[in-house]
This record gives structure tokens, sequence and C-alpha cells, in this order.
């Protein structure tokens, strides 16, 4: 047996822990890991390798010198395709440029967020910025779309194409259509004016969209002044403040920071005028129309009878929901009993404290990081034979010392691909938790081997202790869960081509494998093989796990439908121009689609930021949870751990990419072709409560 095999079969049937000498609890290789300080070897001999071990990126200016190797490169593939006879061999070269270009942009595109060098951020933003413009350019390439489009156009060749090859041809012809190719000279460059003007109105907007807002000192009582940050003779307002228990700094919070800005209103309005505009002149009906082209929905119709039918099957208990929360707020405050868009985060969190007695700090000691990561790495090992292992990375490859490098390997197919996993907080870094690509995998013809996928999870978590290791809430654990569903997403497809790899797929279809996740992080069977006390090494009480579970279904259909409220105004956005403000538009749909009355002068849509990630797609969280839950309930319920269960669902729904139309994927896993009502049966059924939980809380 290799030494390699060897060290596999350690890490795969080693016990995550065993209990030594005094109760204290050991740990497997990955879970020891996570749950120490990170000791930095440092050899003052050892070369920068450079980020990722990409040797020109061993300081900022770096990035110049990758930017200029990819162009020229770019300039090359560029000439040779157009020289091709048309075939397949045109697709390989397509999906090399765009390789080539992604291998820059999609890296810097993460370093300009999360490097905490300043210097590092700028160089990256820079690269994005070159590459943005290259990629731009090439979109508008008459030329090269010519080529596809001599292939595509002829009945004859199409046939001989392979399905995967085929739909990466017609991804690419779409990325011609949606720059204005097909337009005559004028209405092209109009086009392009337009997709650069979105380019800056975007930016514009989510910078104001996240800036805080400022009243003058006097205006609030002082005894409420602690809670905000002071500038001055102003207090500034950076966040909704949801979680206070006091009504008055909750109500304060929510009127000063959604207070309305009139050049973010204009820049917002002029954003959703634009993008119908383009969209018109591209030939579509709408900009919604033109975003949801190949999605699972396929149109706006579709969606918006997928919401509305939602909200009629939720009608009842989101009015139930809500009385719940007035009778709290009674409780709580009988003078002012009024139910009002701030109390709703606040209380139903108080609602679910109260009945289940789930207070965080009960649950962390059972979630070290070491232990999720073990309880992740067997849950992976079981399912699909995959195990991490964990490498230290040479120098200069990490942008931190805290983050470390894994490797995912299977048991018969080997390595296949790195996660970096950049989970502790550090100044400057964005608090979102988030999967960025790195590298795509693909199939290299001309070297006769795979790329293996490179993907970062960022979280923001406390750093580990001398006295404790890092502890999760269960919200956090969860979030680590479903972040590691996008990452195994990436490393478990293959792809022959990188324009379509892992989580480079439909909106609504690329969350189904992150929520699908949270479904095993709150299954007693998985979170029994890891959740252990880091001190005493005893397990979770499974009774606690079900008041978890249980505690979610509290006000959920309140939750649910303020999710709707927020997709329907997006669509609402993304129609045909109303002759009225975004602002009245909002008011009608938070009348319409989730009961709680509108606060004169306010403008909640100008802090929704996903307006422009997510511009007319919002919708795809709800319909990714409704797949998920689908596919938990006919396919994982019964045994979350069976292995011809998890080699089915990694080779109908991961192994494919956006190399598959995203229903026929749900319909190979479901074996079945689903509804509009299936999907809504199906989150609606989600908040029916588990009777068994309440007989277990009996017996406790």
């Amino acid at each position: 047996m290799s030494a390699f095999k060897r060290l596999l079969n350690i890490v795969k049937h080693k016990r995550p822990w065993h209990h030594g000498r005094k109760g204290l609890t050991t740990w497997a290789p990955v879970g020891a890991a996570f749950n120490t300080k990170t000791q930095k070897k440092f050899n003052p001999l050892e070369k920068n390798g450079g980020l990722f071990g990409v040797p020109e990126l061993s300081c900022p200016a770096g990035f110049q010198v990758a930017t200029q190797t990819a162009l020229i490169n770019t300039d090359r593939l560029l000439e040779r395709v157009c020289s091709l006879s048309p075939g397949v061999k045109t697709v390989q070269a397509f999906d090399q440029l765009s390789d080539g270009l992604c291998k820059v942009a999609d890296l810097a595109d993460f370093v300009k967020v999360a490097h905490p060098d300043p210097a590092f951020r700028e160089a990256a933003e820079k690269a994005c910025m070159e590459i943005g413009t290259v990629v731009e350019k090439l979109n508008t390439n008459v030329e090269l779309c010519k080529s596809l489009k001599t292939l595509l156009y002829n009945p004859d060749m199409v046939s001989q194409l392979d399905a995967d090859t085929r739909r990466v041809a017609e991804l690419f012809m779409f990325d011609f259509e949606i720059s204005g190719i097909h337009l005559d000279d004028k209405v092209r460059k109009e086009a392009v004016s337009l997709h650069v003007k979105l380019l800056d109105l975007s930016n514009e907007f989510l910078v104001g969209s996240h800036l805080p807002n400022k009243i003058a000192r006097s205006a609030i009582p002082e005894n409420l002044h602690l809670h905000f940050a002071s500038e001055g003779s102003f207090v500034q307002v950076g966040g909704l403040h949801a979680d206070s228990p006091d009504d008055l700094v909750r109500e304060i919070a929510y009127r000063i920071f959604l207070y309305p800005n009139a050049d973010l209103m204009e820049c917002l309005e002029e954003l959703l005028k634009c993008r119908h505009k383009l969209a018109k002149l591209l030939g579509y009906e709408t900009y919604g129309h033109r975003a949801l082209k190949g999605t699972m929905a396929k149109t706006p119709e579709t969606v918006m009878s997928f919401l509305k039918l939602l909200t009629e099957k939720l009608s009842d208990r989101t009015a139930k929901d809500f009385q719940m929360m007035r009778d709290m707020k009674k409780k709580l405050n009988p003078r002012n009993s009024e139910l009002m868009p701030w109390d709703h985060p606040f209380l139903s969190g108080v609602l679910r404290a109260e009945r289940y007695n789930i207070e965080p700090s009960l649950y962390s000691p059972y979630f070290s990081l070491g232990a999720c990561m073990e309880g992740l790495n067997n849950l992976f090992s079981q399912l699909y034979g995959v195990s991490f292992m964990s490498e230290q990375p040479t120098a200069g490859e990490v942008w931190s010392d805290d983050v470390h490098k894994l490797a995912v390997v299977h048991d018969t197919e080997g390595l296949l691909g790195y996660i970096y996993c950049d989970f502790f907080h550090r100044p400057d870094k964005p608090h979102q938790d988030c999967h960025f690509t790195i590298r795509g995998g693909r199939w290299c013809e001309d070297m006769g081997q795979y790329q293996l996928p490179v993907v970062v999870l960022m979280l923001s978590l406390p750093h580990p202790t001398k006295r404790a290791p890092t502890l999760l809430t269960p919200g956090m654990m969860e979030n680590l869960f479903h972040e590691m569903g996008h990452a195994m997403h990436s490393m478990l497809g293959r792809t022959r081509y990188q324009h379509v790899t892992g989580t480079r797929c439909a909106t609504d279809f690329a969350e189904v494998p992150s929520i699908l996740m949270e479904y095993f992080a709150t299954d007693y069977r998985v979170i029994s093989q890891f959740a252990r006390h880091y001190e005493t090494g005893q397990p979770l009480p499974q009774s606690m796990v079900a008041r978890l579970c249980e505690s979610k279904k509290v006000c959920g259909a309140a939750d649910t439908q303020l999710q709707i409220f927020y997709a329907v105004l997006d669509q609402i956005y993304h129609s045909t121009p109303q002759n009225r403000s975004t602002t009245d538009l909002l008011k009608e749909m938070q009348q319409k689609f989730y009961g709680l009355p509108y606060t004169p002068n306010t403008a909640w849509q100008l802090r929704f930021s996903h307006l422009i990630g997510y511009g007319a797609k919002y919708y795809s969280y709800l319909m990714s949870r409704a797949v998920a839950s689908m596919v938990w309930n006919q396919c994982f319920i019964q045994d979350p751990l069976n292995r011809d269960m998890g080699e089915r669902y990694r080779r109908e729904m991961l192994a494919h990419g956006g190399a598959k139309e995203p229903m026929l994927m749900v319909e190979g896993m479901l074996q079945r072709q689903p509804t509009i009502e299936d999907f809504v049966d199906a989150l609606v059924s989600e908040l029916n409560p588990n009777f068994e939980t309440f007989i277990m809380d009996s017996e406790s």
C-alpha cells in the first residue's frame, strides 16, 4: 500500500475523537487543525510562491503581470478561434479563452474584497476592471461570434456535437446576444453604452446602500445615544438594530437607517430604467424576461405564480404568526402593542427562545469548529467517499496566517481540488459568509488531464483562545454547512468545460446544494456523529436538537412571507416600468404581500443591495429551498448517510454544474417532473410541527 493510501485510510477511518484522561477530548487531524491556534512554520529560506501558488502574485505588482499574460494569451486564442473549422474544437477554444481570463478575474475578484493589504486590494481591483473591459469587447466581437454562429446555425454540424458541448456553445451565444451582437452598429453602440452606464450605477448603488445615515444627537433621547456611534454633534445609524430589546431603539434605527436619500433614489430609479431599456434593445419584453432565461423558473410569469400561490397557502398561518407577535408585544409593553415592521425579527426570536429554550450559549460548547469540520468530513466520507486532508500552505500562498488549506480527496478518484478556509474575523474583512470560485474545473485536452477546481470559503468567526477552541452558535454551524455545500458542488462536479463548472449554473439552482446541507446540519443522525462538548466529550442531547429544529417553525410563515414580499418587489421593479416611484410600489407590495404597515418617510428598497447581484432573481432562495426540501424528503430523510443516494445525488445534480438544464437535473434526482404546486407544498409542509419533539420534551 502506498504512503498516500495509508494516510488516506488513517484520515478516513480514525474516530473523530476519543476521550483521554480527565474526560478531555482529542481530535483527529482535521478537527485538530481547526481547534487549535495556527502555528505558522516560518522558513526564512522558503521562496514566496505567490497567492494560491501563482508565482506572479508574490507582490501586488504581479497582478499587472498576470493580467498582461492573460491578455496576450487571449489575443493568441482569439486568432486561433477565428481560423478554426467549425466543430467541437471551436467550443473548446472558446472555453480555453474564457478560462484564461477567469483565472485572473475570479482570483482578483476575491482578493479585492478579502486581502488585508490595501495594495493587493487596489491591484486586484485594477485587474478586475481591465479584464472586465476585455470581456465586454469580446462579447461584441463580430468575427468571434460569427465562428460560433457558423457552428450553431448549421444543423449537420450541431447534430455531431455531444449534449454538453452544444449547451456550452449555446450559453456562449447567449452571452453574445445579451451584449447586443445581433444589433446593427448604431443600436449595438447604444447597448454597449448602457452596459457601461449600468456598471457605474450598480457600483454607486452598492456603495450607497451600505452607508450609514446620521441624525442630530439632540433629535433622540440622551439615554439612547449609547446604542449608536457618535460623530460630533450627530449619531450614526448603520443598521436596523433588529435584535435590540428596546422598542424605541429599534424604531429609531428603522426610521433613520431607512430614511430616503434623494441621490440614491435617483440612482436606483435610473438603474431600473436603464435595465429595462437595455432588455428592450436586446429583444426582451422586460429585464425580468432577460434575467430568467435559462433558469428553472424561465419566466417572470412563473415566478409570480409561485409567489402568489405560496402567499395564498400561507395566509392563515401568517395571520396567526403576526397575532402571536402582537400578543407578545402587548405582554412586553402594554402601552404600545401595535405590531410594526421593526418588531418582526425581535419578537419572532423572543417567541422561539421562550417556547423552546434555544439560548445559543447552551449549544455552542458542543459545536467547536474542529468538531463541525470533523462532522463534515465524516458526512462526505459516507455520502461520497470523499475526505479532507489538511495541508501546510507554502510561503505567500495564503493572505492571512489563519487561513487553512484543505485537499479534497476521493477514495478511488484521488485528488478532486482544494478548499481554502478563511474562517476567522480580521479588521476590514467583509462580515459575510461567501463561497468564491478561484479556479474552475475543466478537462484540458492539450494536457490530457483535469484542471482541479480551487475555491475559498469565507466566514467571520471568533479566533480560538488558549482556554477554548472557536465555538459556533447553531446559526454559525448551519452557515458553515451551507457554504460547504457550495464548495462541494465545485469539488464534485467534473464538467468538461469551466464555463459551466460547479456553481456556474442557474441562480435558482445554485442554492439547492447549499440549502440541502442545512437539512443535514439539523438531523440528529448526522449531528450525533460530531456534536460533543469540547471539555467533557458529552454528546449533544437529542431533545436539544429536536427543540432547535422545531423552534425554526415558530413564526416561520411570517418569515417566509417577508421573503415573498422582497421577491415580489424585485419582480415588480424589473417588469414593465411604472409611472410611479419605487417607494409607491414598495408601499403597495408591502400591503399585498407582507401585511405590516408601511412606515412613512422610509425607503427600504435603498438598502436592498440584492437588487444588484440578484436583479429579478431574488425568488431563487425560496425556489431553491423548495427543491432542496423535496430532495431531502424524498431521497435522504430515511437515511441521511446512505452512500447509494449520495452517489445518485452527485451523478444527477452535482456533477453537471451548469452543463445541463437545471430542471432536468431536478427531474433526474426526483424521478418525476415537479410542478409549481409541488414547490409551494414543499415549503408549506416545512412548517408542520413534529409531534415527536413534544413527546421527547415531556419525557426528558
